[in-house]
């Protein structure tokens, strides 16, 4: 009688997890575990672009709605390689290395136009090599002014704004860090202008000069020190941080001639602040949908910067996180689960395909 009920159950257990067959009709138990999502790997490509090699990290089905993941200085890609993976399964995600950065070409200073506008032209060609009608843009940094010079060039390729330390308005940029850098827009020869406040004496003290060159200045934001303070300082924990991040991006930097490329967009970020009435016209004609994931303790782009959006913007999703300018590396599972929850509202995704078959 024992084996008869222990029989009884293991057929009753069969029934509930096996599919039937039933007049040809395929039936599948509801109460069955649905397959997991597709897993995509991320791909490492390289495309030529006006005869440079363009760098980027792809993944996903490119069926799937896309997100255009844009970098910030000094790093590249490298700085989406575990946001990338957490949004392929819905997303089809693509993060190319601007020209000078990662492991895309560098041209000398000299033989390249190292402007915004350049870099802008050249992402809007990688885009359009690759067949990318619509997307939505990720915008982190130098990732800002790139991308809303696409989205005022093309207001209707875009689906949504996802905007992390990335600056469009004054008040990003009134704070002592920038003020070297705007006596530097005006003059390149510029001499100890906006050195004398406190976050810059810290600087002279560590070269021990009373006076130094704008310029001088701002090579100390090309040496390891500055390098790892953008990624330690304003953080929960440095222990969660990997020196790999800071030594990849060191790395770069350190190549000949890299230097000079830096000083050039340092130069050139200067032409941004005058584009920021276009593109927030932009932001209030069009109204894109947009989620505000930003490092409230960043002393580049702090959230004097982030506050303003909202004078703009309607459709409008913000977070103030407790970390710093690189808040991927802290909170990137914080980020990635937001910006599943907003384009889910907001853009859609590709869902899991359930197919059924019958006679």
């Amino acid at each position: 009688m024992n084996t008869l009920r222990f029989n009884l159950k293991k057929i009753i257990v069969l029934v509930a997890v096996t599919a039937i067959s039933i007049g040809g009709l395929f039936i599948i138990n509801a109460d069955a575990k649905q397959a997991p999502a597709t897993s995509y790997p991320t791909l490492y490509k390289t495309i030529k672009i006006d005869g440079l090699d363009i760098f980027y990290r792809e993944a996903g089905s490119e069926n799937s709605p896309t997100i255009l993941l844009l970098h910030g200085f000094p790093t590249s890609s490298h700085m989406f390689r575990n946001l990338i993976p957490a949004l392929a399964d819905k997303y089809h995600v693509v993060a190319p290395d601007y020209p000078g950065y990662g492991n895309s070409s560098m041209p000398q200073v000299d033989e390249f136009e190292y402007t915004f506008d350049h870099i802008a032209e050249i992402i809007e060609k990688f885009i359009g090599k690759l067949g990318i009608q619509k997307y939505s843009l990720y915008l982190m940094d130098y990732g800002a002014p790139v991308g809303f010079r696409l989205a005022v060039a093309h207001p209707e390729r875009v689906d949504a704004l996802i905007i992390q330390n990335g600056n469009a308005y004054d008040e990003g940029i009134d704070n002592n860090f920038w003020e070297p850098i705007k006596a530097y827009w005006k003059s390149r020869k510029a001499y100890n202008k906006g050195l004398d406040n406190a976050w810059w004496k810290n600087v002279k003290a560590a070269y021990k000069k009373e006076t130094m060159s704008n310029e001088e200045a701002l090579r100390f934001l090309l040496t390891i020190g500055a390098t790892k303070w953008q990624y330690t300082n304003g953080i929960r924990n440095t222990e969660t941080i990997s020196p790999d991040t800071w030594n990849e991006d060191q790395r770069l930097l350190d190549r000949p001639g890299n230097q000079e490329i830096q000083l050039q967009m340092f130069y050139d970020y200067g032409s941004n602040p005058p584009l920021y009435p276009k593109w927030q016209a932009y932001f209030r004609r069009y109204q894109p949908p947009t989620l505000i994931v930003w490092g409230a303790k960043d002393e580049i782009f702090p959230a004097a910067g982030a506050h303003p959006y909202k004078r703009d913007l309607t459709n409008l999703e913000f977070h103030l996180l407790d970390t710093g300018h690189f808040a991927l590396e802290e909170d990137g599972e914080v980020i990635a689960s937001f910006i599943r929850n907003f384009l889910a509202k907001n853009v859609g995704s590709v869902q899991s395909e359930v197919v059924t078959t019958g006679k």
